[in-house]
C-alpha cells in the first residue's frame, strides 16, 4: 500500500486514535439527546461501540450497525422537533464512523476524523439559540484533544471540502486549526 499513491497508509492503532478522538469530541453533546429523547439509547450505544473499538475491540458489523442506528435516531429527533438532539446523534454517528476512515486521499474523508466534533459543536450551538461562540468553544476544546497521532493522520488527507452548510463550515474551521 505504501507504493500506491491512490491510498494512504493507516495502521489499526491510528484508526483507534482517531476513533478515541471522535468519541471525546462527540460525548459532550450526548447530554442533549439524553435530555430531549431520554428513551433513545442509540446515540449513546454508537459512542460506546466506538469507545470499545478505540480501546482495542474489533471493527465489526455491530459497530457499523450502531452508527446507522444513531443516524436513524438523528432523523427521529429532527422529526420530533429536537434539532440539537438530532445534531448530537449525528455526532455519535460520526464517532462510530471514525473507525471506518478510508485510506483514500479524498477531502471527504476528513469528516470521518472531524465530523463528530463539528456535529457536536453544531448541537451545542443550536441548544444555545444558534450562538456561534458556543460552537467555537467546543471546537477549541476539540482542537486541544487532537493529539499528535490524530494530527498526523489528518495531515495525510487533503483539506476539508467546501459545502456541507454550517457543519461543513465547522469541519473546515477545525481542520485549519488542527493542521
Amino acid at each position: 500500500m505504501a507504493d500506491d499513491p491512490s491510498t494512504i497508509d493507516l495502521t489499526l492503532p491510528e484508526l483507534r486514535a482517531v476513533a478515541s478522538y471522535a468519541v471525546a469530541c462527540a460525548e459532550p453533546a450526548l447530554a442533549l439527546v439524553e435530555r430531549d429523547r431520554p428513551d433513545d439509547v442509540r446515540p449513546r450505544a454508537a459512542v460506546e461501540a466506538a469507545r470499545t473499538f478505540a480501546a482495542g475491540g474489533d471493527r465489526t458489523k455491530a459497530l457499523r450497525d450502531t452508527a446507522w442506528a444513531a443516524q436513524r435516531a438523528a432523523r427521529d429527533a429532527l422529526d420530533a422537533g429536537h434539532a440539537p438532539a438530532a445534531e448530537a446523534a449525528r455526532a455519535a454517528l460520526a464517532a462510530a464512523g471514525a473507525a471506518f476512515l478510508h485510506p483514500l486521499p479524498k477531502a471527504t474523508q476528513v469528516k470521518h476524523i472531524l465530523g463528530s466534533a463539528a456535529h457536536a459543536a453544531r448541537a451545542l450551538e443550536l441548544d444555545a439559540g444558534g450562538d456561534p461562540a458556543v460552537g467555537a468553544e467546543h471546537l477549541a476544546r476539540c482542537r486541544a484533544l487532537a493529539g499528535p497521532g490524530v494530527v498526523d493522520v489528518l495531515r495525510r488527507y487533503p483539506r476539508a471540502p467546501e459545502g456541507g452548510g454550517r457543519v461543513g463550515e465547522l469541519v473546515r474551521q477545525l481542520d485549519a486549526a488542527v493542521r
